[in-house]
């Protein structure tokens, strides 16, 4: 075991120290730039597309998708996730969090472009889609699609549905006492009737649980907010002196601090908001876009990395802030019971029992779209004869490892999470940035027929790249 915890170790530092942190900014800038400050130029324009993105023929919306995404996106890294980046990285963490959502919303916008012109149609007016296959159909890199799809099975399917069984585990022993076990057993009934329904169940369940979740925890946070607004300015003062190592200038610290704040705000970034990551092209993949483009589901993902990290996580951090810096600079607790212990700090006793009925929400949902994800990854390296099997044996590994999480120590579980997102995200940015050249072209056209007054449709005649490898069944040329 002290192995495997050297290796998990090694491999974090080596993909978080040296290469993942530079690569994810690198590529969120780049496409930032190559699109022209897509994620500012096309601000509103996301919230557009939203009224029409229940329209699903029958088949999953793009409302639908965004919820599953969101579903996935907003779990223990909203909640948890934000107290251990500002335990382990201070105040400052959460404003490298905020620069890498802002980065991130322009690499959500091309990896999701391009699972939606690389999807297959499924049969059942769904389709399928993601890294796999736009790496295989793009690049012509199976082994690599391959490859992705395993990273991803082992941290959706694994890893991190473990992390989230045990923030709900851990959350429910400390506002209600029951015994995490117990939690274990409640959360495999309740999540297999679920995962055994499918993707269109999953996608039903995650529309109306997750826009209600996020709408109460906001309304709590803006109540936590306007109780102490004399204190807004002081507390955005310190996540900006901390991001930096203003605070910790007096004692020398500088360069350990930022370096610290810069690490974990992007680590626990990433987390919650995954983009870059591959994941969230999964459920952009499944949608029936309106308008009819690929570009469309682009812009509804790059507001899901926004309402994520900008509104949710942030709501979290003023939370923990406003608690005042005690709170911060003792060892009370780490994780979730951080979280529950500021909002008690606020609102009273019955604070952190909303927090443990919050994180049962926030990582219910986040459960059943990681086992999404997985799924359509398993029916890809499986093929159509092996794929019933397949797909059933991962399930019983879901809820397996749904039973472990829940028992499990919380350090293991981040540490190997951390390496299972860091290959993933890995694999994901070489990719993407590969194939960028294709998702630029998707959005100029796009863009093009907006200006002209059209409403964007997909020709995959018109791009010599995409002629010959979109599915027609899924994209009929016109």
């Amino acid at each position: 075991m002290e192995f495997f915890n050297r290796l998990v170790d090694g491999g974090n530092g080596l993909l978080w120290g040296s290469v993942l942190i530079y690569l994810l900014i690198g590529a969120g800038l780049y496409f930032t730039v190559m699109t022209r400050g897509i994620q500012f130029r096309y601000f509103g324009h996301m919230f557009k597309l939203l009224r029409h993105s229940r329209e699903g023929d029958g088949g999953i919306s793009s409302f639908q998708a965004l919820s599953t995404s969101l579903a996935a996106r907003v779990g223990t890294g909203n909640l948890a996730g934000v107290a251990v980046a500002i335990y382990f990285g201070g105040p400052g963490a959460i404003f490298w969090m905020w620069m890498t959502a802002l980065v991130g919303m322009a690499t959500s916008f091309v990896e999701s472009t391009l699972a939606q012109a690389y999807k297959v149609d499924h049969g059942d007016q769904t389709f399928r889609g993601g890294p796999a296959r736009y790496i295989e159909r793009g690049l012509g890199l199976r082994w690599l699609a391959v490859l992705f799809s395993i990273c991803l099975i082992i941290a959706f399917g694994l890893a991190f549905n473990s992390v989230q069984a045990n923030s709900i585990a851990q959350a429910m022993q400390e506002a209600f006492a029951v015994p995490t076990w117990a939690m274990g057993l409640v959360l495999v009934v309740v999540v297999a009737p679920i995962i055994f329904g499918g993707l269109k169940s999953i996608a039903r369940v995650a529309e109306l649980v997750v826009p209600l979740m996020a709408l109460l925890y906001l309304l709590l946070a803006v109540t936590v907010v306007l109780l102490n607004i004399g204190d807004l300015p002081a507390a955005l003062g310190t996540i900006i002196r901390s991001a930096f190592g203003l605070e910790q200038a007096a004692g020398g610290a500088v360069g350990y601090a930022v370096a610290q704040a810069i690490m974990n705000g992007i680590k626990r970034g990433l987390f919650s908001n995954e983009a870059g990551m591959g994941s969230a092209p999964n459920a952009a993949a499944t949608a029936t876009t309106h308008p009819n483009h690929p570009a469309a589901q682009g812009f509804i993902q790059m507001l899901g990395v926004f309402l994520d990290t900008l509104v949710i996580c942030t709501a979290t951090a003023a939370i923990i802030i406003m608690a005042g810096p005690e709170l911060l600079a003792s060892d009370q607790a780490n994780g979730i019971q951080l979280t529950q212990i500021a909002l008690s700090q606020h609102v009273g006793e019955w604070g952190g029992k909303f927090i443990a009925i919050a994180i049962l929400l926030f990582a219910f949902t986040s459960v059943i779209a990681n086992y999404s994800y997985g799924e359509s990854n398993v029916e890809y390296l499986a093929g159509p004869r092996r794929a019933p099997l397949a797909i059933l044996l991962y399930r019983l590994a879901v809820l397996g490892m749904v039973m472990v999480g829940s028992m499990a120590s919380l350090g293991a579980i981040w540490n190997f999470a951390d390496l299972s997102m860091g290959m993933m995200a890995l694999i994901n940015l070489v990719a993407i940035l590969l194939l960028s050249p294709v998702a630029f072209a998707l959005f100029r056209d796009y863009e093009r027929q907006l200006k002209a007054g059209q409403a964007p449709t997909f020709d995959p005649s018109r791009f010599p790249r995409l002629a010959d490898k979109v599915d027609p069944r899924a994209w009929p040329g016109h």
